[in-house]
């Protein structure tokens, strides 16, 4: 599996931005599909934003398409998350999550359990 470790997060006010950036090791980087997701306190794990491994093709949850843009380097073995226009709903815990295929018709987009997570970052914005 890959290990997963990201950074990025903290406090900010509505209308700002964000970048996160999840670092991986532990297998070939570029072999992997990778994706975002976030928890809400008393939510569900949802989907947030997700791009194949060559980074050809991207798929993002309606709530924050236009605001957030996902991208990787494969050169540095990471994947950032670029959060702009805030919004107190975007208010969760971020997870950088690895699986060996993006299946884009899928609800989990392919990053089941069985896959690799990192342990998650805080992400809370203020009205």
């Amino acid at each position: 599996q890959v290990q997963l470790v990201e950074s990025g997060g903290g406090l900010v006010q509505a209308g700002g931005s964000l970048r996160l950036s999840c670092a991986a090791s532990g297998r070939t980087f570029s072999n992997y599909a990778m994706a975002w997701f976030r928890q809400a306190p008393g939510k569900d794990r949802e989907f947030v934003a997700a791009l194949s491994w060559s980074g050809g093709t991207t798929l993002y949850t309606d709530s924050v398409k236009g605001r957030f843009t996902i991208s990787r380097d494969n050169t540095k073995n990471t994947v950032y998350l670029q959060m702009n226009s805030l919004k107190p709903e975007d208010t969760a815990v971020y997870y950088c999550a690895a699986a060996r295929q993006l299946r884009p018709a899928a609800q989990d987009k392919g990053f089941t359990r069985r896959d690799s997570w990192g342990q998650g970052i805080q992400v809370t914005v203020s009205s």
